[in-house]
């Protein structure tokens, strides 16, 4: 079966038109906390609290953010699933480190996808396997033939995603990749540029080197294709039915008054319209706001789901 979807039928870029009106017809009985499920200072903590700050403009709610760390995002949604269900705490998170910790130890885990409701995204990732420009290589198919003849090729990864994409490479063309972990990409990048690893992964920090002619981009770890670099094909064009997508999305408790979700659904999308959010989750992703509303969300998040099974071998 094809992992790969369309959701809801909406093209990157666009954010859902949902009316203001419905914030009209619900206010939070107290103080709206808007959790983040990152630390201070990175981007997505910058992204929050811009986030909170222009709903809070908006509708006239005492919204606040905070940081609430701990395993790319199970902490945050853990205590969120427990919650009473009053519409006063949302999260945001990245959909991958949770789908792929539900996929590798669900039964671990003290929730699952139907224990939230899903309110909307903020952005949409993008994620390129890149290399050296002199590289003896230029797509995965030529990538594979290289580590055959030369017994391995090493890789610089950060993340499960990101290995199991280069997994499914090997496992599928009967070739070895050494790993190298990096703490981001940043460091990634630079391993390439000193001779480390002749393969990594950018969300975007790869745009200088691909400007300056220091590197090439292999393949698309989306859905679809990368709008900076359309003629390289994705890892499932390529013939690996697999992906990885980072979705920033924020959701709720279970069982929350539909005229909380419907209110706060609208003053995200109303918030993601500004132009201080369009700049920082641009400067973030590299491409503008990206909402799939409370039901393109929570699609997104099941058909992710199937993916990370499919990565982890389930």
């Amino acid at each position: 079966m094809k992992i790969m979807r369309t959701i809801m039928g909406l093209a990157i870029g666009t954010v859902l038109s949902v009316s203001s009106a419905m914030a009209d017809d619900w206010k939070p009985d107290g103080t709206l906390r808007l959790q983040i499920a990152f630390g201070a200072g990175g981007s997505t903590d910058t992204m929050g609290r811009v986030l909170a700050q222009t709903i809070k403009e908006n509708t006239g709610w005492n919204i606040i953010a905070e940081n609430k760390t701990g395993g790319g995002g199970v902490a945050m949604f853990t205590g969120i699933a427990k919650m009473p269900p009053r519409g006063l705490v949302i999260g945001l998170g990245v959909n991958e480190p949770i789908l792929v910790n539900l996929a590798t130890r669900g039964d671990q885990l003290a929730f699952d996808l139907d224990d939230f409701d899903y309110l909307g995204t903020v952005a949409k990732g993008q994620i390129a396997a890149v290399a050296a420009a002199n590289a003896p290589f230029s797509d995965l198919a030529s990538l594979s033939q290289h580590a055959k003849a030369n017994g391995s090729v090493a890789v610089a990864i950060e993340t499960e995603g990101q290995k199991a994409l280069m997994e499914a490479v090997a496992a599928k063309d009967g070739v070895t990749f050494k790993y190298v972990t990096s703490s981001g990409a940043a460091e990634s990048l630079k391993m390439i540029l000193g001779g480390q690893v002749q393969v990594a992964f950018g969300s975007g920090e790869e745009l200088r080197y691909l400007e300056s002619g220091d590197m090439k981009v292999l393949a698309g770890a989306g859905q679809g294709r990368l709008s900076h670099s359309p003629d390289a094909k994705t890892f499932a064009e390529s013939g690996y039915d697999i992906f990885i997508e980072p979705v920033w999305y924020i959701a709720t408790t279970a069982g929350t008054e539909q005229a909380a979700r419907d209110a706060i659904a609208a003053a995200i999308d109303e918030a993601l319209k500004d132009p201080r959010v369009i700049e920082i989750v641009k400067n973030t992703t590299k491409i503008d706001p990206v909402n799939f509303g409370p039901e393109g969300t929570k699609q997104m998040m099941v058909d992710g789901l199937i993916n990370a099974n499919a990565m982890a071998g389930n």
